[in-house]
């Protein structure tokens, strides 16, 4: 069967700590009880923990041998800010796929009461990616940055970095990625609502961004960053 993962809220040598809301689950819903095993994430790393005493507060494990986690591209998406309903749920799920990153970026057609409101949405954006994180049983939860200006998102690093646009003349972004120099990490730009401006578009292209589509279909953006990060996962 099996075994949960959890990622460790504080972790020392071969001692592991769960607290808060990751304590009361275990303890109130789960009636979790010493001696019982799970996976848990500390740091980079995956380990077999054995809890050693528990309550609704704090629940102590100790580490044992490491747990083999398969090694997969480093996938970090630039969405642009949208409806925040909409984009939590894109969270969640490019999360459960895998991204390790996602940036919320500022975009020309990003509306002003979004802009306004983003950074009071980021802790929230990270809890939304740490419990997705743990159910889909990743060994390290999204990074989630403060929300970023849309000039410094064009400069982000990456072997292959992939500008998505709705264009029907753009090539496919599987053929960007299988065309794209070879490397073990992968940036998606995602427009907002209604897209990148032409003169965002340029932004990205002269900052040597390959420009790709999803294909004919007009999809919105949670769709769209969903299912580009599956198709990056699955062919990158």
């Amino acid at each position: 069967m099996t075994r949960r993962r959890w990622i460790a809220d504080q972790v020392s040598g071969n001692r592991a700590l769960l607290t808060g809301a990751h304590a009361a689950h275990l303890a109130r819903v789960l009636r979790a009880r010493i001696g019982q095993e799970f996976d848990i994430s500390a740091g980079n790393r995956v380990r077999r923990g054995r809890i050693t005493s528990i309550d609704s507060e704090r629940v102590e494990l100790e580490l044992g041998e490491e747990v083999s986690s398969c090694l997969r591209l480093r996938v970090t998406l630039a969405l642009a800010i949208f409806k925040f309903d909409r984009m939590e749920w894109a969270i969640e799920k490019c999360t459960e796929l895998g991204a390790a990153s996602i940036i919320p970026v500022i975009a020309r057609r990003t509306d002003s009461y979004l802009v306004s409101a983003a950074s009071k949405r980021v802790e929230r954006w990270r809890r939304i990616g740490r419990q997705a994180s743990e159910q889909s049983r990743q060994v390290q939860p999204p990074e989630i940055p403060a929300p970023m200006k849309l000039q410094d998102a064009a400069a982000l690093p990456g072997r292959r970095r992939i500008l998505l646009s709705e264009g029907e003349e753009e090539i496919r972004l599987i053929e960007a990625l299988q065309s794209g120099a070879a490397g073990s990490d992968v940036v998606l730009a995602l427009g907002p609502e209604g897209g990148w401006t032409e003169g965002e578009a340029e932004l990205f292209r002269g900052a040597g961004w390959r420009q790709a589509s999803l294909g004919t279909a007009i999809l919105r953006t949670e769709t769209a960053a969903i299912a580009a990060t599956a198709v990056v996962f699955a062919f990158g």
